[in-house]
């Protein structure tokens, strides 16, 4: 918890103690959907796998990309169940930010739900 609090600039290790960042401390005071647009932001300003869907995304005309691309991407990095492991991380973090979309059942991203 404290790696990815730390990862999305939300705290700062000291030590044993973990220090709140004023942009943890905004995302704690504001409603649900101020925090989503917090955590899109952070979460595509220091996450370079977010950044790189998100990307793609857009650059491509209908907006789709099959997840076993980035997969394999990860996995020319890490061991497949690691890749894995990560790309599900950052599926769950961009579809709570609404930063892209997942269908599971044709395990592709999209922009259909993302704001």
């Amino acid at each position: 918890m404290a790696e990815t609090l730390q990862l999305l600039r939300f705290a700062e290790l000291q030590g044993a103690d973990i220090l709140l960042t004023p942009a943890a401390r905004r995302y704690a005071q504001v409603d649900v959907d101020a925090r989503k647009a917090l955590f899109a932001q952070a979460l595509l300003a220091h996450v370079p796998l977010a950044q790189h869907i998100r990307r793609i995304l857009d650059e491509r005309s209908g907006h789709v990309a099959p997840a076993r691309r980035f997969r394999d991407e990860l996995e020319d990095h890490m061991s497949e169940d690691y890749a894995d492991e990560t790309l599900r991380t950052v599926t769950h973090w961009g579809r709570y930010a609404e930063v892209f979309a997942y269908d599971e059942d044709a395990d592709r991203f999209s922009l259909d739900d993302a704001v």
